[in-house]
Order: structure tokens, then C-alpha cells, then sequence
């Protein structure tokens, strides 16, 4: 029996001496399907070969680099946003949590080479266990803090720490680490509204425990991204040394959003000076793939439901943007009706944006960029940039961050979308 010739994918793979069984956990397949892309039987998915390339890419690099300028953790950590920020100032990241498996394989898709796992959900990992760092990240989810335990034991006289207040949150997770490691700085992310929630109540019970109960030097802001990307998306961030640092938001360089960019610059041009990339563009010219496009029942009902509202002295409806606006903010249920960012089009109904649109809408991408890989379904995909920070956003903290934290920051790289 002739033996078959090794295909161009498994010769890929064997370049990177990564096993079949080791590439389908980290891009995110089975390993039938990835035994299939190896004997030829199917074409292998881009983002599977781009992974492939970059880990055979990057092993010089990885190989030639020093002690890193700090170490640094990433929880709750998405598809890695956070940490795109702090890289280019010489950050290694030591330890990453995150309970989702898909965005758990988007995030190992693109960080091949940390030398850890992904672990799964914080709440059922010590702190002990956990690598020393010097910087703690964590966009952590909002939840509601219990109150009433706290006045109760204010009214009695009984002592009381951030445990007792924070117990049962997401929060209190990212306390025991920060209170066991007592790391240099942390860079805290949530959504704008987490200032306001419970009448200001459980932003104070956040502000105490970091600085009254841990000790912690801190300063907050909310930052309106469509200063970097096209994208009216409001997000706190919220700084802690810990050791007081002439640090403060109120002198961060931010582009004025006037002239910020606009949704154009993120759009797939369809007249052949981007390569088509499947599934989201096709044919010649990359022409958006139909798929993308608005049923005539759907665009009848959102438009049905945007009447009603109006009628009714409200502002529900959907988002239509042409090339020269600004988005309203994606968010993670877009899959469901893509309502809140609609794409105008010369002909027929509007269509929702292509998830690499999206990647390039949250900084993942630059314009006309593919790099960034996206190894899951169009669901998984918009649910991960929908609840992800905005790369360029998080880069303008990092660089405001490094002389606090004692590191030489680079000169900016230009990280606004052009208009």
C-alpha cells in the first residue's frame, strides 16, 4: 500500500510540533475535525492554520526574550483584552482565569505561548495556588453586595471585613487575591452604570474594601471608547497602587472624539483590496456574505417594534449606521437580532456586522485587519466582543499607568481607528 503524502496542514502542524489532540483544545475543535483538516477530507478552518503560523512565528521571538518587566494576572479574563494592554510594556502574564470554555479557546487560540492553562472559574481556586505577580487584572462582573449584613453588624457593634461585605460577589474573589498577594497595582474594569448601582452603594462597599480594608491607593474614570474606535461605549477603570503614586485619570491624553473615527473605517470594503476570508466574505472582491444580511420578517418586526416605541414617546429601536457614524455600544446579545448596529446598504435590507467587524470595532483588529483569531461560532463570537473591553482604550490606561508602576512606556503607537 502506497502511504499518503503528508498534507500542507500536517506538515504545518508538525512545523509547530503541536499533537492533534493539543491544537483542537487550544483553537477550540474537536479532534475529529481537526484528524479531518490532517488527512485532507475537509478544508481546515483559517483560523486553525493562522494559529498554527503564529506559534511557528513567534517560538525566535519567545526564545529571545529577557526577564519580563513585570508579571502580571489576568482574571475574568474574556478573550483577552486587558492584557493586550500591558504587553507592549514588557508584561508577562503568569496566570489567566476564565470560566467560559468558549471564550476560554479564543483566548488560547490567541496566547499560545504562556506556559499555563487557562483555569477555569476563580471562585474554586485558592489564592495560594495562584503564581506571585506584580500587577492583578480583572474585568470582573457586576453583581449586587449585600447591605443589609454589614449595617446589621455596624448597629451591634461587631467587627466586620471586605469578607463579610463582599462575600457571595465576583468582587470578593478578586479581594482574597489582591489581600493574599498584596500585589504593586491592579487595573479594575466594569460597566459604567456599576458607579451608580444600588443608589452608589455597592461602588462604596468596592471603594472601602480596596482602600480602607487592603490598603490600597486608588482613582477611577469613566472612559467613552469612540475616542479610539467607532463605538459610543462608556466603561469605569479603576487604578490601585500599592503605594501612594503621583498618578491620576484627570491628565490622561484622550483624543478628542469629534475628530475621532468612524464606522467606514472598520467596515469591509467589498471592492477587492481586502482578501475574502470565509465565512464572513466572499467571492472576488470580499463581498460580506449574505448571511449577514437582514430577513424581510426581521427588518419588518424591528421596524414594526421601533414605531411602536416611538409612538410611545420612547427611544427603543434599532441603531442604522452609515459609513461616516459612530455605533452605539455592542453588546453581548447581539446575536440575537444584531438591532443595535445595523449596516445601511446601498440595496435590500441592512445587515449586522461580520464578527471580524466587531474585532476591529473593539480594537482587537486594526482597519482592514484579520489577525486577531476567531475560532468559534458567529453566536460565541459576537457574545465574546460584545462583553470585552476595547483593546486601544485599555493600551492609553496601560501607557498612563507605567510611570506609576516604575516602567519606561513606549512611545504611543498610533491605536486610533483612521477616519
Amino acid at each position: 500500500m502506497t502511504s499518503r503524502s503528508p498534507t500542507p496542514f500536517s506538515q504545518l502542524r508538525t512545523q509547530a510540533g503541536i499533537s492533534i489532540e493539543a491544537l483542537a483544545d487550544m483553537a477550540g475543535f474537536s479532534p475529529r475535525t481537526v484528524y479531518r483538516w490532517e488527512n485532507g477530507e475537509v478544508s481546515p478552518r483559517r483560523a486553525a492554520t493562522e494559529l498554527l503560523k503564529r506559534i511557528i512565528a513567534d517560538r525566535p521571538c519567545e526564545a529571545a526574550q529577557g526577564d519580563p518587566a513585570f508579571r502580571f494576572i489576568d482574571l475574568f479574563a474574556g478573550i483577552g483584552g486587558l492584557r493586550r494592554g500591558f504587553e507592549p510594556l514588557g508584561g508577562k502574564c503568569v496566570f489567566t482565569s476564565e470560566w467560559d470554555k468558549y471564550s476560554a479557546a479564543t483566548y488560547r487560540a490567541n496566547h499560545p505561548h504562556d506556559g499555563h492553562e487557562v483555569s477555569g472559574d476563580i471562585t474554586g481556586i485558592e489564592a495560594a495556588d495562584i503564581p506571585e505577580h506584580d500587577l492583578l487584572l480583572a474585568g470582573f462582573p457586576c453583581q449586587p453586595f449585600s447591605i443589609a449584613g454589614v449595617s446589621k453588624k455596624n448597629a451591634l457593634g461587631r467587627e466586620h471585613g471586605f469578607a463579610c461585605e463582599a462575600q457571595g460577589t465576583l468582587f470578593f474573589d478578586v479581594a482574597r487575591i489582591i489581600a493574599h498577594h498584596r500585589p504593586r497595582a491592579f487595573l479594575l474594569e466594569n460597566v459604567k452604570n456599576l458607579v451608580n448601582h444600588d443608589r452608589g452603594r455597592t461602588f462604596e462597599v468596592i471603594r472601602r474594601v480596596l482602600t480602607d480594608e487592603l490598603g490600597y491607593d486608588i482613582h477611577w474614570k469613566v472612559i467613552d471608547a469612540r475616542s479610539w474606535v467607532p463605538q459610543h461605549r462608556e466603561r469605569i477603570f479603576i487604578a490601585g497602587f500599592r503605594e501612594p503614586a503621583e498618578f491620576s485619570f484627570a491628565d490622561m491624553p484622550i483624543p478628542d472624539s469629534i475628530h475621532g473615527p468612524r464606522i467606514g473605517s472598520i467596515l469591509h470594503p467589498e471592492d477587492g483590496s481586502e482578501a475574502p476570508e470565509k465565512p464572513f466574505t466572499e467571492g472576488n472582491i470580499g463581498r460580506v456574505s449574505a448571511r449577514y444580511s437582514l430577513s424581510d420578517h426581521l427588518w419588518q418586526y424591528l421596524q414594526n417594534y421601533a414605531a411602536k416605541h416611538r409612538a410611545r414617546g420612547n427611544g427603543f429601536g434599532f441603531g442604522l449606521v452609515g459609513p461616516d457614524d459612530v455605533s452605539r455600544t455592542l453588546s453581548a446579545r447581539y446575536y440575537k437580532d444584531g438591532s443595535e448596529i445595523l449596516v445601511e446598504r446601498p440595496r435590500g435590507n441592512p445587515r449586522r456586522l461580520t464578527p471580524r467587524e466587531c474585532a476591529r470595532l473593539m480594537g482587537f483588529d486594526g482597519p482592514g485587519g484579520s489577525d486577531f483569531i476567531i475560532p468559534v461560532s458567529d453566536t460565541q463570537a459576537y457574545r465574546q466582543f460584545g462583553n470585552a473591553v476595547v483593546v486601544p482604550v485599555v493600551q492609553a490606561v496601560a501607557r498612563h499607568m507605567a510611570p506609576a508602576l516604575g516602567i519606561a512606556a513606549p512611545e504611543p503607537v498610533e491605536a486610533r481607528l483612521a477616519a
